[in-house]
């Protein structure tokens, strides 16, 4: 399947909007990270957001591509960048607000909440999507 831009969008919001705040609530309730709290949900918020952005670019790239085609390796190295992009803005350059000192916020937690929001956002593009929206992949992502 080679997804569309607003089909892209379409699941990037979908999912994280679903399945990320699930992953996220272990965390912001304090049962997996040891600093409890909305810190969590603002960062689902933002990869969700500065996702649309991507998005587009991503889409760019992919048109480059013989096949049209945006393969896993990709969306994994797409991921490592939203990571460092989220963490340089939270961390480093604090030029995204969360609710929470930045002290509190450790590398190792927030490696840990976005591994596990992109892996479980991952899985489900390649596995459930296709089983819930049987059409999904025939009309570029889009679900609506």
């Amino acid at each position: 399947m080679t997804p569309t831009l607003f089909g892209r969008w379409q699941t990037r919001l979908l999912l994280v909007f679903t399945l990320g705040v699930l992953v996220s609530i272990p965390f912001a309730t304090g049962w997996i990270a040891f600093r409890p709290g909305p810190v969590y949900f603002w960062i689902v918020a933002y990869v969700a957001i500065f996702g649309l952005g991507w998005d587009v670019i991503y889409d760019q790239l992919q048109k480059y591509r013989w096949d049209r085609d945006w393969p896993a390796v990709y969306q994994f190295f797409a991921g490592v960048w939203e990571l460092v992009f989220i963490y340089g803005g939270v961390k480093l350059f604090g030029f995204l607000p969360i609710p929470l000192p930045k002290e509190e916020l450790s590398v190792q937690v927030l490696l840990l909440h976005y591994s596990a929001v992109w892996l479980t956002v991952f899985i489900a593009s390649q596995s459930i999507m296709r089983i819930i929206f049987p059409r999904w992949r025939f009309r570029g992502g889009q679900w609506l």
